[in-house]
């Protein structure tokens, strides 16, 4: 299984992959959405994306409706991990084609529960 981290926060980006790595994923990373579209198309489609939404360049929201704007990216299942708690945030997420939605600060059994609802608890 393979995962693409997306946060602007290198902190994040390491805590996230160690979190999935010890799940069993080979984990890539990009700094934010513009680099992530890049990871993707040097090494093809992951099985899961975990997208911040605060970032420069271009935000977790614009790289969550890129990814869906590509049929090659269908089946990527992507949850959103963000400081953005208005339930209209996450509606907006979900609308664009997010799977799920964590709120930072979570602990690493929130994000597992999140990926075994989601059917991605590692192989």
């Amino acid at each position: 299984m393979r995962a693409l981290v997306v946060d602007d926060s290198r902190a994040m980006r390491t805590l996230l992959g160690r979190m999935l790595r010890d799940m069993g994923y080979e984990v890539q990373e990009a700094s934010n959405g513009l680099q992530g579209l890049e990871r993707l198309k040097q090494t093809g489609k992951p099985d899961l994306a975990l997208v911040d939404w605060n970032m420069p360049e271009m935000d977790g929201l614009e790289f969550v409706r890129a990814l869906r704007s590509e049929q090659a990216y269908d089946g990527l299942v992507v949850m959103m991990v963000t400081t953005e708690t208005e339930t209209e945030q996450v509606a907006k997420a979900l609308n664009a084609g997010a799977n799920e939605y964590v709120m930072k600060p979570f602990t690493p059994e929130i994000i597992q529960e999140k990926l075994r609802m989601l059917g991605m608890a590692g192989p």
